[in-house]
């Protein structure tokens, strides 16, 4: 265990399933409002999101990506039907989560929104999870391959992390002058749940923000990732292929205007993965 608080929730969840507990209705109330706001805030469109700025949920992603956010939204792949649906997923574990948290003893300050101001005057807005002992923690629900292996240590979520959650943190952690704490991550598959501590450089991390928020106001269109080359049992097949990191991106196909989404073109098996490739010519 990396956190003091994983035994005591341990042993309620314990408690909880061998019917020794009793939930409070205030701590009840207080999950159904989170809840009722989060339905608002996904559903209603009067709640919907904005105009383009920078914000701590999205400051660490690539530049590239904010750009197009910024610049050229519309050309944005369109989200399947279940985005909502597994937005809400997530706003119900945080709120369960806190509630177990509240009911096993745990004392933690609730979301608190923070203002984190950079030297070109512009400021990057958020609003926490949770705090801990003076610490900043983030509440994270995760697929079972990212329960397993992004968020399997702080060094493996700092290799994979497209969705900016270091630079998120330490923003947060800058901001409230506390220290950054870590993510609580619930497995959305089984409810497993764990503590990644966070061995963030802040400073550093103030500095990529520094520099993002630079980049935003050039406004100059830059890639950030390159084509790679494909490979068949290690050989170059003559093909390249989108970064992992672009494949994930809603703006793709903008940004690669030549991108053909295809079955692996060497591959023997019966199904091949589909592969997002940037040029072909090698079939």
């Amino acid at each position: 265990m990396q956190h003091p608080a994983e035994l005591a929730i341990h042993q309620y969840l314990e408690n909880a399933k061998d019917s020794k507990t009793e939930m409070s209705d205030a701590t009840i109330d207080k999950v159904c409002d989170d809840i009722r706001a989060a339905l608002k805030r996904q559903f209603n469109s009067g709640e919907k999101r904005d105009k383009f700025r920078l914000r701590m949920s999205n400051v660490g992603r690539p530049y590239c990506q904010l750009w197009y956010d910024k610049n050229k939204p519309d050309a944005a792949l369109p989200f399947p039907t279940t985005f909502v649906m597994n937005m809400m997923i997530g706003d119900i574990v945080e709120a369960v989560f806190k509630a177990i948290l509240t009911e096993a003893k745990v004392k933690f300050k609730d979301s608190e929104k923070l203002q984190l101001k950079l030297d070109d005057g512009s400021v990057v807005t958020g609003t926490t999870d949770l705090e801990i002992n003076g610490a900043i923690d983030d509440v994270k629900s995760a697929s079972d391959w990212s329960y397993k292996h992004k968020f399997e240590s702080y060094d493996t979520l700092e290799s994979m992390d497209d969705f900016g959650y270091v630079a998120q943190l330490a923003g947060y952690a800058k901001a409230s002058g506390k220290e950054a704490g870590g993510w609580w991550v619930v497995n959305k598959a089984n409810g497993d749940f764990k503590y990644v501590n966070a061995e963030i450089d802040i400073e550093k991390e103030y500095s990529k923000i520094q520099s993002i928020s630079k980049k935003i106001q050039e406004n100059k269109f830059v890639r950030c990732f390159e084509p790679e080359k494909e490979t068949f049992y290690g050989k170059e097949t003559g093909n390249t292929i989108l970064s992992k990191t672009c494949g994930f991106c809603k703006y793709k196909t903008d940004c690669w205007p030549s991108l053909q989404s295809l079955p692996a073109v060497k591959s023997k098996a019966r199904e091949p993965k589909i592969v997002d490739y940037v040029s072909v010519g090698n079939v």
